[in-house]
């Protein structure tokens, strides 16, 4: 009996033992305190956009509680950064504990001022953290640039942009009817989650062929992972009373919808004309219409969850252009790259217009994903109907029916420069073995989507000329 009092005396004190060590902080300098991160950069951030906020863990490693004497904002009240230390906000947070084997996140924002340049700037702080009289620094980094910033923006009367600063649009961005923005060539805009662009007038880009004389509209968040995310932006939305829209070396980058347009042009001319325009990376559709007219030429409209989607009939002429998907991390390909049809179904019923549609001298291919037929052609009643693929390359199992068809090179791949979906790599200009080459028609068009000439005689496939 006096045996088993002992053992429950002696456990009860090895309990209490261990129970007071955890309960007790460790004061030795030697203490092990890991720290996730000794860098925290913010990519491009527009100023008084403000940022992400990014984290950090502190790590107590030991068996014993620890105090941590403060956590600083090196840079005070004045910092472009701000902190919160495990729910209490900085600049400085002090007497900081953390249980034996756990850890507290800091989380870190930046919102940096304008200043007097249109050139990206730096600015730097850190964060100190202290303990058992040790010091550690972690170091803040942020880009900034000025912007000019739209909320909610109306074009009411006829406006042109210049390169003089980034576009940042927030809200949304409308263009009135018989309104006309004009954007110069090398203009950014970057477009907010929230934020579509509605053209009800017209919307002319007058990009340059030189990449920093392109227009490019893409999202507002440009730190990693966020930047290549699909669905970053709505999209531009080309509605009913829109017209003589003509877009020049533009590129269309991570929208949800890059292309929208709906109903005909109210003149003669194609509601949206699109010149050497690169469409990528679109998570509902490159291009989607509804009963509308679209002339392209040089044109990449690449992994996009639809490239294609020509719906209700309207009028369509598509020249040079290279569709292509690739299943990815982001988008997987589980629809044709191009899908025309003369209807749509409305309560289960087809509501069918006239359609005529040309295709000329262009590549249809997808690879990785679930789809055998790239072009698929569907026809309902009996209005007007002229669908022609002329000198073309495209990967169907099944030829569409209701179509004409000239010179078409089926299922043969179009040996593309490179295509490595791991790094998110795409190269879609010709490699010299490339059954596109010199297979095209001749055409009015002498140049590629790089502005390159196009061979005399027969030119290739696809946007891109083999140089």
């Amino acid at each position: 009996m006096q045996m088993k009092t002992t053992y429950a005396v002696l456990l009860f004190l090895i309990v209490f033992f261990l129970a007071c060590k955890k309960d007790s902080f460790t004061t030795s300098s030697d203490a092990v305190v890991n720290i996730t991160a000794d860098t925290i950069k913010f990519d491009t951030v527009f100023t008084t956009a403000g940022s992400i906020t990014q984290s950090f863990k502190i790590i107590n490693k030991n068996d014993q509680k620890l105090r941590l004497s403060s956590v600083k904002l090196m840079g005070g009240n004045s910092s472009y950064f701000k902190i919160n230390v495990d729910g209490f906000t900085g600049p400085r947070v002090d007497n900081i504990e953390i249980n034996a084997n756990d850890s507290v996140y800091v989380f870190a924002s930046v919102i940096i001022n304008p200043n007097m340049t249109n050139l990206p700037f730096v600015v730097r702080d850190s964060i100190e953290v202290t303990y058992n009289g040790n010091t550690k620094y972690v170091q803040l980094e942020a880009w900034g640039q000025n912007a000019h910033f739209f909320r909610n923006k109306k074009i009411t009367v006829n406006e042109t942009w210049i390169n003089d600063l980034p576009y940042v649009i927030l809200g949304s961005l409308t263009i009135d009817t018989n309104k006309i923005l004009t954007i110069n060539k090398g203009v950014r805009i970057y477009v907010h989650a929230d934020a579509p662009i509605i053209v009800n007038g017209t919307l002319q880009v007058n990009g340059q062929k030189d990449t920093v004389d392109r227009v490019y509209f893409r999202g507002d968040r440009l730190d990693d992972p966020y930047k290549d995310f699909p669905a970053s932006w709505p999209g531009i939305f080309f509605r009913g009373a829109s017209k003589d829209n003509v877009l020049n070396y533009a590129v269309l980058k991570n929208a949800y919808q890059a292309i929208a347009a709906q109903d005909p042009s109210p003149n003669a001319n194609p509601k949206v004309t699109l010149n050497q325009c690169v469409i990528d990376n679109a998570y509902d559709a490159g291009i989607v219409t509804l009963n509308s007219s679209v002339t392209a030429v040089n044109c990449l409209v690449s992994n996009c969850g639809k490239n294609l989607y020509l719906l209700k009939g309207g009028d369509y002429n598509f020249t040079h252009c290279t569709i292509a998907s690739y299943s990815n991390n982001f988008i997987l390909h589980r629809d044709p790259v191009l899908l025309v049809s003369n209807y749509i179904n409305i309560n289960n019923t087809p509501v069918t217009a006239n359609l005529n549609g040309v295709f000329r001298n262009c590549i249809f291919w997808g690879e990785n994903g679930t789809v055998d037929d790239e072009v698929v052609v569907a026809k309902s009643g009996s209005t007007v109907f002229n669908v022609n693929f002329d000198h073309n390359l495209w990967k169907v199992q099944n030829t569409p029916p209701n179509i004409t068809a000239t010179q078409i090179i089926s299922n043969q791949p179009p040996e593309f420069d490179s295509i490595n979906v791991a790094k998110n790599y795409y190269d879609f200009r010709l490699k010299a073995s490339s059954p596109a080459i010199n297979k095209g028609v001749t055409t009015t068009t002498v140049i590629d989507l790089d502005g390159k000439p196009r061979a005399v005689g027969l030119p290739d496939l696809g946007a891109f000329e083999k140089q």
